[in-house]
């Protein structure tokens, strides 16, 4: 079974076959800074759009991009991000152009691209097939919230067949048990829930964020990233003095719907501002 720690060269670029989540990481931490990872869903406003906005958000400050794709029975995304999938599944998405939004935006990019997803559109695809169109298209790996290391090995055989990064979630709920065997699983870094429910811009962050960070760095982790509830600097801020990367969703893809792929821009600089550690 691989771990979060992935093959790397001394100076910190990536050894064939690397992560590059891991690699993208890395090099914001050695500008003494978080990373910070922008989410954005598939076909919203269209494909196009997508593209458009993941170049944005890499020019304007993010190291990794999740791009996710529309489901039609999510789990854990709030209003925002539900109504953008909707969207973006009445316009017609398939599936299979969420790998044409990966290619547009990794041919024009330094940036790792992830696939966020639930797991039923990969199995209904097939395992290998997807992982093998997903590293064609330069991906760096997945996200896959609903999907535990558990019942994952067709996963992990794929993953490391193409060479992909496997990102599992963590939350406040996961036992010591629990976040041993899914930092064990990981590769390029953990994804740690800061708040139980769904996502969705908030006022504050939850204070669980720092605790859970805490739990998997602990647990072995080298990477662990906050995702939930991150809307402005001011959080960005405050996750990034204890978190290898802050994960940002549900503002950028309000940005996108309000104001386009500039408003997308602008926003990620302005997140961007929040990532040095040295900042009070």
């Amino acid at each position: 079974m691989s771990t979060d720690n992935s093959p790397e060269t001394s100076t910190g670029s990536t050894a064939p076959g690397a992560s590059k989540s891991a690699a993208a990481i890395d090099r914001a931490k050695a500008q003494g800074r978080s990373a910070l990872i922008g989410y954005l869903p598939a076909g919203y406003p269209s494909v196009e759009d997508t593209i458009a906005a993941g170049i944005a958000l890499a020019e304007n400050g993010a190291d990794l991009i999740e791009i996710g794709i529309p489901y039609s029975d999510p789990v854990m995304d709030g209003q925002v991000i539900q109504a953008a999938t909707t969207e973006a599944l009445s316009k017609g998405f398939h599936v299979s152009q969420v790998f044409d939004v990966v290619r547009g935006i990794t041919s024009k990019t330094e940036a790792a691209v992830l696939v966020m997803t639930y797991w039923n559109p990969v199995v209904r695809m097939g395992v290998d097939e997807f992982s093998r169109r997903l590293a064609e298209a330069g991906g760096a790996g997945l996200i896959t919230p609903d999907l535990i290391p558990d019942e994952a090995a067709e996963w992990m055989a794929a993953s490391d067949k193409y060479g992909l990064d496997r990102v599992f979630l963590v939350a406040p709920s996961s036992s010591p048990e629990r976040m041993k065997r899914t930092v064990d699983a990981s590769r390029g870094f953990v994804y740690a829930v800061s708040i139980m429910g769904v996502t969705g811009a908030r006022t504050s962050v939850s204070s669980a964020a720092k605790d859970v960070v805490a739990a998997a760095h602990a647990a072995g982790a080298e990477r662990v990233c906050v995702g939930l509830g991150v809307s402005n600097a001011g959080h960005v801020r405050e996750i990034a003095a204890y978190a290898d990367g802050v994960i940002v969703g549900t503002a950028l893809v309000a940005a996108i719907g309000e104001g386009g792929v500039d408003a997308v821009a602008s926003l990620t600089k302005e997140l961007s501002t929040g990532l040095t550690k040295e900042e009070a």
